[in-house]
């Protein structure tokens, strides 16, 4: 990666910045499964050229859509998004299923040297992950996690799901190491604001930047705050809710994406 790849803001030299895109995916359909649209995503991503991408809702197989669409890519969704442009990848699966499997995804620029999937599924209706990734950035080797997280529709169980998460990050994450946490949170009534920041000690990039969490679902008429940008040990430069075309025609979800820049 380019000098200029893996820095941003012209008023910040020295800064350590990354650009980060969070989507659920909606398994490369859009609202109410009308079409199958994986190829117009992966086109709409790549421009965006965030450096590290959490997906939602990613399949990893399906044969039943696999045999229906015949532009079906014969890998994973996941990798076929990433192919060429994200030479890192980590994968969830979560809901696993007669015909296939899917859950959540990390695509990064830079090295993923380890990472792990929690499952923190409370239905067998409703199988839910939170995914824990460690990448290592240039030039001094520093380790940045970034966990990507789909919580539940039920909110008592969205609840346990957000304490587990705080969990997590007191045990596997380093107080002082940079943090961010993306992803599809279902949290509609922003209950999960005050446990995040008081248990780990997070912040919200729209919060933070506007006052308030984006507005992301549904994608075309958006009314509903359910994906977030968490962060710690960073400090959000910008962040923007991504509603022009061609995105509310690509998923249910409307991406977020933020620039986020790391201790120097």
């Amino acid at each position: 990666m380019t000098r200029k790849d893996s820095r941003i803001g012209s008023d910040l030299p020295g800064a350590p910045a990354l650009k980060l895109l969070t989507l659920n995916t909606h398994k490369g359909f859009t609202q109410f499964n009308r079409r199958f649209v994986l190829h117009e995503l992966r086109d709409a991503v790549r421009e965006v050229a965030a450096d590290v991408v959490c997906l939602q809702e990613v399949v990893g197989v399906h044969h039943g859509h696999a045999a229906r669409h015949a532009n079906w890519p014969a890998q994973p969704q996941y990798r076929f998004l990433a192919e060429a442009i994200w030479g890192s990848v980590a994968y969830g699966g979560n809901a696993v299923y007669q015909e296939g499997h899917h859950g959540n995804a990390v695509l990064s620029k830079y090295p993923i040297v380890r990472y792990r999937n929690h499952d923190v599924s409370l239905s067998s209706l409703e199988r839910r992950g939170i995914l824990h990734c460690v990448l290592q950035l240039p030039p001094d080797q520093r380790e940045v996690h970034v966990v990507c997280t789909h919580l539940s529709l039920r909110e008592t169980h969205r609840l346990r799901q957000v304490h587990h998460l705080c969990s997590l990050v007191a045990a596997e994450v380093p107080p002082g190491a940079p943090l961010l946490v993306a992803g599809d949170f279902n949290d509609w009534r922003g209950r999960a604001h005050r446990v995040l920041q008081r248990d780990a000690g997070l912040g919200e990039a729209f919060v933070e930047q506007g006052g308030r969490p984006a507005v992301s679902f549904p994608a075309r008429w958006p009314l509903l705050q359910l994906d977030r940008i968490y962060f710690r040990n960073a400090r959000v430069l910008r962040c923007e809710v991504l509603q022009a075309k061609p995105w509310s025609r690509l998923s249910d979800h409307l991406p977020l994406y933020a620039e986020v820049a790391l201790p120097g």
